[in-house]
């Protein structure tokens, strides 16, 4: 399973191309590795180690910077105009739709794919669990079941519960993001700051799902819409900006109901994603969605649609939460797609 933090948890969904650090060129010379003009002139043993210490420190330096630098760029070539103007209409017309939304809750699937831990082609954890979502900045995402790949046998792949493994379990009230532990009894609060609370859920573990923003998610991500596999399905692809979304994934793809702009599907797919030598990712497919549900509507009202308390004997730490400023936007606005019914 990638690994993701509340405050870096985005919508995620389906290919993605490697990016490589250079290795540093035109590095110095060394002093100790020239020619000295006489013996007494020659450094001490400390002296040579330093100057080394300096050379590699230098040498990681730059190659971390060309890195960096590699995967600021955008990762694909410029769209056209064209182009960008459908991708435009694309994300206001889920905007408008998201923004509809007042409360949803659906059952979700994910399958863990990492070849190091299972045979190609089998998934190594097979989660799940539950997403709730009430307008503007209340949230939930819980797994319920998580078994894990234990061999084959009679060639068939193998699965099963190993103790003490729970899985993620966050939730976000308004005013602080929570996350319990269960394997340890342990709850983490964030408490969020007051210019913060009452705001959309964006850094969230599925930011796409409860409540889209065009402009936002643009300034966090580069985005452009893909090929879909199969008809009545539209696919987002977002490739992030921010460092600390890129040391949890690097690129997600979002499949949409070209109907409703309900999502269907997400893969998530892990920083050092390599289809060969590194082919690790996760698959989510939403079911059983309900959207401005009746019962939900009563629920949230009476705030117990989401359940954010512990139980009475784990323990309790709390911080405070970190935003993380955005890069500039990427693209402009156009005019939302006439939605279909």
């Amino acid at each position: 399973m990638i690994r993701i933090s509340w405050t870096g948890f985005c919508l995620a969904a389906f290919l993605a191309v490697p990016l490589f650090s250079q290795q540093p060129v035109g590095t110095t010379v060394p002093s100790y590795a020239q020619q000295p003009a006489a013996a007494d002139a020659q450094p001490s043993a400390d002296a040579r180690v330093a100057a080394l210490q300096r050379q590699q420190a230098a040498a990681q330096a730059q190659a971390a910077a060309q890195a960096q630098a590699a995967a600021s760029r955008q990762p694909f070539e410029p769209l056209t105009a064209a182009q960008q103007a459908q991708l435009n209409q694309l994300l206001l017309s889920w905007q408008q739709q998201s923004q509809g939304t007042t409360t949803l809750d659906c059952r979700f699937q994910r399958w863990h794919f990492d070849n190091q831990a299972a045979p190609a082609g089998v998934h190594a954890t097979r989660a799940d669990g539950v997403i709730k979502y009430a307008k503007p900045d209340k949230g939930l995402f819980r797994v319920d079941s998580l078994v894990f790949y234990k061999g084959m046998e009679g060639g068939k792949p193998q699965f099963g519960a190993q103790p003490g493994m729970y899985g993620e379990h966050w939730v976000c009230n308004g005013k602080q993001l929570i996350e319990f532990d269960r394997s340890n009894k342990q709850c983490k609060k964030q408490d969020l700051p007051p210019e913060m609370q009452g705001q959309k859920i964006f850094n969230s573990p599925l930011p796409f799902v409860f409540n889209l923003d065009a402009k936002e998610i643009q300034q966090r991500y580069w985005v452009r819409q893909v090929a879909a596999p199969a008809e009545g399905i539209l696919l987002i692809e977002a490739w992030p900006k921010r460092q600390d979304d890129r040391a949890q994934y690097k690129m997600v793809q979002i499949a949409l109901d070209e109907e409703t702009f309900l999502p269907k599907a997400l893969v998530m797919y892990a920083p050092n994603f390599h289809p060969v030598n590194a082919a690790k990712w996760d698959q989510y497919e939403f079911v059983d969605m309900k959207q401005n549900g009746v019962g939900n509507t009563i629920t949230n009202f009476m705030n117990n649609f989401i359940d954010e308390t512990p139980p009475s004997d784990w323990t309790i730490f709390h911080e405070k939460f970190n935003p993380v400023v955005d890069p500039p936007t990427q693209q402009a606005s156009g005019q939302p797609v006439g939605q279909r019914r």
